[in-house]
């Protein structure tokens, strides 16, 4: 008897401790302008609470500080190449970033703090779009369908190093299966999973670290070249989002937004008709149990506090990637600019 009450007791304490977080209910947005410049930012990440790293068109990458607002920037070239940067990743240690065309070029942080070439690719064809790690150690990028499979790299040993997947190790081709190179979110990390969105509405997915895969079909819209997912975002193991659309036709709402509660196993269309339409990146907002979802695109801010049932517009402003700093502090950034977001 005194055992069973014992494990009453515990059970009634983890329980308190884990009651279910509720939606932040935002109303407005705040933006303040944090860096101007006549560059394309569709990559952004934190290194940490304090710093914000970016790297985008014309060679250019950085970094903002986001507690004072200074800027600090620099251009990359490779010979007489200035490389076009939509890919930025980190560990507890380095930065990383990767251009996108042949030659896609992946940069690390070297020991005399300058960046250096850690692995390059070229070919016609040749695209990349996107970059995460799960570690200090091990990372992954991803990138358009090159010599008859989805091109995917692999490091294990904290970015020196990169080795790209054969096509016999992934799920069967289809044509000219890619990413969209638009906000950095085509992969998502939780432990030792990996989902990977791509233009055909599939989503590549691989529960450990990429030694071997499987694809899982969605009801995604991929009709034509330009539609597609274009972003994916997991707010724990089993609940995730994916929006996209078609960017030629940005109003566009059918069969645009999809939800997965089992890990991607199954997905449903959810506000489906419904706006918003096109967006390019999507986030579940933190602290909020997984009810709040943040989408941007050219076409502005949108905001859902219901798991992605409904949407409302809080700012006609347009971004191309966002991440959150803490649950009611974002940066996003778009073309020719980064800025802060405070939402009440």
């Amino acid at each position: 008897m005194k055992k069973y009450l014992l494990f009453s007791v515990i059970g009634f304490i983890v329980l308190s401790c884990q009651d279910p977080q509720e939606s932040h209910n935002y109303s407005t947005v705040k933006l303040e302008s944090v860096f101007q410049d006549s560059v394309s930012i569709r990559a952004i990440e934190f290194l940490d609470q304090q710093t914000l790293a970016f790297a985008g068109s014309k060679g250019m990458y950085g970094t903002v500080d986001v507690t004072s607002g200074k800027v600090r920037t620099n251009v990359m070239q490779y010979d007489t190449i200035v490389p076009q940067f939509r890919a930025v990743a980190h560990t507890t240690t380095d930065f990383f970033m990767l251009s996108i065309q042949s030659p896609a070029l992946l940069y690390k942080t070297g020991d005399n703090g300058k960046m250096e070439l850690v692995y390059k690719e070229e070919g016609e064809g040749v695209f990349y779009d996107a970059m995460k790690f799960w570690n200090d150690k091990e990372g992954i990028a991803v990138g358009d369908t090159f010599e008859g499979c989805l091109s995917i790299i692999i490091t294990r040993d904290g970015g020196y190093t990169w080795q790209k997947i054969s096509c016999y190790e992934l799920p069967n081709e289809i044509d000219k299966e890619g990413a969209f190179a638009a906000s950095n979110t085509n992969i998502e990390l939780i432990g030792n999973k990996v989902w990977i969105a791509t233009t055909s509405g599939r989503v590549f997915y691989s529960d450990d670290k990429g030694h071997s895969w499987i694809s899982l079909e969605t009801p995604f819209i991929k009709e034509k070249e330009t539609q597609g997912m274009y972003s994916i975002d997991f707010y724990n193991e089993n609940l995730g989002f994916a929006i996209g659309g078609d960017f030629t036709a940005p109003n566009a709402n059918e069969a645009n937004k999809i939800l997965t509660e089992d890990g991607g196993k199954t997905w449903q269309l959810i506000a489906n008709g419904m706006a918003p339409g096109y967006k390019s990146c999507v986030q579940y907002i933190p602290n909020a149990g997984g009810n709040d979802l943040l989408a941007v695109g050219f076409t502005g801010i949108d905001y859902s506090n219901d798991g992605g049932s409904s949407w409302k517009t809080l700012s006609e402003e347009g971004f191309y990637t966002i991440r959150f700093l803490n649950d009611s502090v974002a940066y996003a950034a778009g073309r020719n600019r980064i800025s802060k977001l405070t939402f009440k």
